[in-house]
């Protein structure tokens, strides 16, 4: 990956923050998007550029804003003469039950999980291909398998997997399309799952245990970085809960 430029969106914290680091660690140039953790944000590109000079940076952009995507882009392309990969990471998470769903949780959910990866990646295309390069979505598994009373959340993730075929169908030969969907990795901020819950889903994992981020992040590292002949796929990185569930 040396020389290559990879932007990453929700890189501040989180699985955002794993998938630069290692992207980094492989040698590529990264710009670090968020939205309003620039305190981590910029501790981040710190702490890159001081072990390979000038080769982080972050840009502050509200996906939400349709408008604003294409700037992401150009920036990044001006900032490090080229674009070579997409990792739409950034996303939404909050539960929706039915009854209680209005336009703001739509625009929400929908906006950051769906209308921005796509949105974004529509401006990234056209560089993308001049790089041979690749764009990996970070779904979900409740994309296929939905989690009761995220009705909405799981409707926005399947929406970007099968915009991750389609997108691997239109932009071939030039550009693969894949996707990630991690199983309990991390657990959401704020304490939506309590202990009881969060022991339930682990248990139904076949290895009996939650994954770290740096396995969602070496997963987008593969297929960034090896899999020349993979396009329009999903890996699942679950400990095998979507065989158990």
């Amino acid at each position: 990956m040396s020389g290559k430029t990879i932007l990453v969106t929700g890189a501040a914290r989180r699985l955002g923050a794993a998938i630069a680091r290692e992207m980094h660690a492989a040698g590529a140039n990264v710009m670090l998007h968020y939205r309003q953790a620039s305190a981590a944000a910029e501790a981040l590109v710190a702490e890159l550029n001081a072990t390979r000079r000038s080769s982080a940076a972050c840009l502050q952009a509200d996906l939400l804003d349709v408008e604003s995507l294409p700037r992401l882009v150009a920036d990044t392309v001006a900032r490090f003469g080229r674009l070579d990969a997409l990792v739409n990471n950034a996303s939404s998470f909050f539960p929706t039950p039915v009854g209680g769903i209005d336009l703001a949780v739509w625009d929400d959910l929908i906006g950051s999980n769906l209308r921005a990866p796509l949105f974004l990646t529509q401006a990234a295309a056209p560089h993308l291909a001049a790089a041979r390069g690749a764009v990996v979505n970070i779904t979900d598994i409740h994309a296929e398998r939905p989690l009761a009373g995220y009705p909405l959340y799981c409707a926005a993730k399947a929406g970007l997997l099968g915009l991750t075929r389609a997108l691997a169908v239109e932009l071939a030969p030039l550009v693969r399309v894949n996707a990630v969907a991690p199983g309990p990795i991390l657990w959401p901020d704020g304490g939506i799952f309590d202990d009881a819950t969060r022991e339930d889903i682990v248990a139904h994992t076949l290895l009996q245990r939650a994954g770290c981020p740096q396995d969602i992040a070496r997963a987008v590292r593969y297929l960034l970085e090896d899999a020349s002949y993979i396009t329009g796929q999903v890996i699942n990185v679950d400990g095998g809960r979507t065989a158990h569930l």
